[in-house]
């Protein structure tokens, strides 16, 4: 196991059947953060140890070295629904959207570059989503396809803010993406992040997007458009 040597650091647990591939991951943390005051520390070990660590709430999973990958997923959801999951797979557009369903919060092809797979871990931290537009595209159809009965019939009043913000975020931008684009700080998009979750009753970005296209919250003329990525 790797030690924690700060009080600002953020443990990432990595996952892994293959011990070198465990020696490939760690290579990621050698590369400076883009926010210097953060730092990044791998936690290597067993599925039980990682999961039985109550303050790891970030998991690098790599499903290549797993002989049931989507089942591991889920036994990860069920057993530590709080663990944001980032995993590395195959390029299979079903095993990535397979795996967001699973609770996979970024999806990285096997052939990621370890800058890629640090910038994703990043967003991650910050609290969104890294997959690509069009599979997001797709998982919401399916998604809509499924009726909600847990999404109340109100409509919850949104400010214009507000629904600019949410009209990004069904393009799958990042908090950054939205900040550049609206002129804003970053942490405000959080906070407004943070009212539409409370406002939708949502948990995820993924939900609040399905609920927001069930609700009629925005137009869905363009929106489905913007994922084309």
């Amino acid at each position: 196991m790797f030690a924690n040597h700060s009080s600002r650091s953020t443990r990432i647990g990595l996952f892994t059947n293959e011990p070198i591939r465990v020696e490939g991951l760690t290579t990621i943390f050698e590369r400076k953060a883009r926010d210097v005051e953060s730092l990044l520390i791998p936690v290597s070990g067993s599925a039980e140890e990682l999961l039985e660590d109550p303050g790891l709430k970030y998991l690098v999973v790599d499903l290549n070295s797993l002989c049931s990958s989507l089942k591991t997923l889920e036994f990860i959801r069920n057993v530590r629904p709080d663990i944001r999951l980032i995993v590395i797979g195959p390029q299979d557009d079903q095993v990535v959207l397979e795996s967001i369903i699973a609770g996979a919060r970024a999806y990285l092809d096997s052939s990621a570059a370890p800058e890629l797979v640090r910038q994703a871990i990043e967003v991650v931290i910050s609290g969104s989503i890294w997959a690509p537009r069009r599979l997001l595209c797709k998982l919401i159809d399916r998604l809509l396809a499924v009726p909600d009965s847990s999404v109340s019939s109100s409509y919850p009043r949104l400010t214009g803010r507000e629904r600019e913000v949410l009209d990004l975020i069904l393009t799958a931008r990042s908090n950054r993406e939205i900040a550049c684009e609206l002129g804003i700080e970053e942490r405000t998009v959080k906070a407004h992040v943070g009212r539409l979750m409370r406002k939708t009753g949502a948990d995820n970005r993924i939900e609040l997007s399905v609920r927001a296209l069930n609700h009629s919250l925005l137009p869905l003329e363009g929106v489905l458009q913007g994922q084309s990525q």
